[in-house]
């Protein structure tokens, strides 16, 4: 690994860490479209590149997860009840993503639908439309559900979840602020079903590169996770200075950057 690439990683691993703990979203969405970057220029094929990006985020916010949710509940704002109801959900979601689903669609299609989910998501945050003051969460089974929903699209763009969890759960009139440390204590099960798809169904895999264990690139795991635990606590304790409106304007914002890259870089490699 050469100087450059290094120093790279460390800076990625610190500002997604940071945003793991402002925004609740596992920093994934930040690190797809670098990672991608830097495997293109070592070479890797687009597509491969892609969907190795997406792995090694995955794998990155099991560590990033641990660190921001630690943050999150020394202020009590994690809600553990909801971690427990929709865990399993994400756990099966994840598994069916990573294993199947993942393994099938090419980089350029997984680079779009990142994108164009991303932006809707985006979009719904950005406009801050505010619920029913009576509508409440949904029951075990719907939790289950959602939580479903929230593991499988989380395996197929390589984020922790929080563009769906946090959204989902700001329409069910949880706080913002509970909404986000609850959406970081969700990451480390979404990772970790996650990943152990991304291993089993890469292993033989054409083209991957030195460091790699199927889909997840090691080098850029190992500095990733060591500079992001850094800088995830940091973003937790932001998280809890700001207003509701802005944390969300700033959640909505960054999507749209990140949306518009892998957007770009799907419809080129088509």
């Amino acid at each position: 690994m050469s100087w450059l690439l290094l120093i790279e990683l460390v800076l990625l691993g610190l500002c997604s860490g940071f945003l793991a703990g402002l925004l609740g979203i596992g920093g994934g969405m930040v690190m797809v479209p670098f990672i991608t970057f830097f495997l293109s220029k070592q070479g890797v094929q687009a597509d491969l590149a892609v969907k190795m990006a997406i792995a090694t985020s995955m794998a990155t916010i099991m560590f990033t997860s641990l660190s921001s949710v630690r943050a999150h509940h020394r202020r009590g704002a994690v809600r553990w009840d909801l971690v427990r109801t929709l865990a399993p959900g994400i756990v099966i979601g994840s598994l069916l993503a990573s294993l199947g689903m993942f393994a099938l669609l090419k980089g350029s299609s997984l680079a779009i639908f990142f994108g164009l989910f991303v932006g809707f998501s985006a979009t719904q945050m950005f406009l801050d439309r505010k619920p029913q003051p009576t509508r409440q969460l949904p029951g075990t089974a719907g939790r289950l559900g959602a939580g479903g929903a929230i593991g499988f699209l989380s395996g197929l763009v390589g984020a922790g979840g929080g563009f769906i969890s946090v959204p989902f759960m700001t329409w069910c009139n949880v706080p913002i602020h509970s909404a986000v440390a609850t959406s970081a204590a969700l990451g480390f099960p979404i990772a970790l079903a996650n990943v152990a798809g991304y291993v089993v169904a890469g292993q033989d895999a054409p083209g991957l590169p030195a460091g790699a264990l199927g889909y997840v690139w090691l080098p850029a795991l190992a500095v990733i996770a060591c500079a992001s635990v850094l800088t995830a606590p940091l973003g937790a304790k932001a998280a809890h200075a700001l207003p509701v409106k802005s944390l969300k304007r700033v959640f909505a914002c960054l999507l749209y950057l990140l949306a518009g890259y892998m957007l770009y870089k799907g419809l080129a490699g088509r």
